[in-house]
């Protein structure tokens, strides 16, 4: 997908190389979301979430073992409707913190890319003025070695003057 992506953006920039020139910025997208200084903050209130729910998991992870150990104690001495009764109480307790468990990774996952959302706006924001500024007919992202060669005189590393513009 991402070589198609690359392939269109070569061919819109036709027009661009036969007048004999083609411009181009290149960057780690990565490495620019995670110099952010929102970035740091966000990941500061994503752990601070994560810890919440993991001593949610854990508090009925206890009261589940604190149930199943009475259980145990009492299960020889229990009438059959007791421990019928008891076994059923485990089995929705043990399927209600399954449930808790993966909701709480789904609510994790939105709150993270929710939180992520403004900053990615932003990132594309600050690159698509720094490509209109400097003429480029597209910028490239070099993660997960998706260029594994350019030729700087063509391309420009637009890092640090990205960073720049994300500092203000």
């Amino acid at each position: 997908m991402k070589n198609i992506a690359l392939f269109i953006l070569m061919l819109c920039a036709i027009p661009t190389m036969a007048q004999g020139e083609l411009k181009f910025g290149y960057l780690s997208y990565d490495a620019m979301l995670t110099s952010m200084p929102q970035y740091a903050q966000m990941q500061g209130d994503m752990e601070i979430l994560r810890n919440q729910y993991e001593a949610e998991q854990k508090r009925v992870e206890n009261d589940f073992n604190t149930k199943y150990e009475e259980f145990l104690d009492g299960q020889a001495s229990f009438p059959k409707t007791i421990l019928q009764k008891r076994q059923s109480e485990l089995q929705e307790m043990l399927n209600k913190n399954i449930a808790f468990k993966k909701q709480s990774q789904q609510l994790l996952e939105k709150a993270q890319a929710d939180a992520l959302a403004p900053l990615k706006t932003r990132l594309a924001e600050t690159l698509a003025q720094i490509g209109q500024e400097r003429g480029f007919a597209f910028i490239l992202n070099t993660d997960a070695n998706a260029a594994p060669w350019i030729n700087v005189t063509m391309g420009e590393d637009i890092t640090e003057a990205v960073k720049e513009a994300l500092q203000k």
